[in-house]
């Protein structure tokens, strides 16, 4: 059993860092995000969309490796199935958190604190 759990923590590790090495999918604007291009200023229109863009392609990024970096610690630690995946929920969450702030620069945090 215990070759089994170093196996599986091999396997989530191997995971997770072939989803860090391919880049994430391209991601389109909901119709909030959209409707918040179009009252944007004119000159600012092409920079919203982009740290828009930026900011949701950081958060998805930051939801798979965290998911897969959970659910690898949860394995080496020696949990059972359940507190594997509740590990790998969390890191999850706080992926997501973490490459939401992260997936943007300064520039674009002033141009969507001009345009909210």
């Amino acid at each position: 059993m215990k070759m089994a759990r170093m196996f599986a923590a091999v396997m989530g590790l191997g995971v997770g860092l072939s989803v860090a090495a391919t880049p994430v999918l391209a991601a389109s604007l909901n119709s909030k995000d959209r409707a918040r291009v179009s009252r944007a200023a004119p000159r600012d229109r092409d920079d919203v969309r982009y740290c828009l863009l930026q900011g949701k392609k950081g958060r998805d990024k930051g939801t798979l490796i965290g998911a897969a970096g959970g659910a690898g610690v949860g394995a080496i630690a020696g949990g059972n199935l359940g507190e594997t995946l509740l590990a790998g929920a969390a890191g999850a969450v706080a992926g997501r958190v973490i490459g939401k702030s992260e997936g943007t620069n300064s520039t674009c945090d002033r141009v969507l604190a001009r345009n909210p």
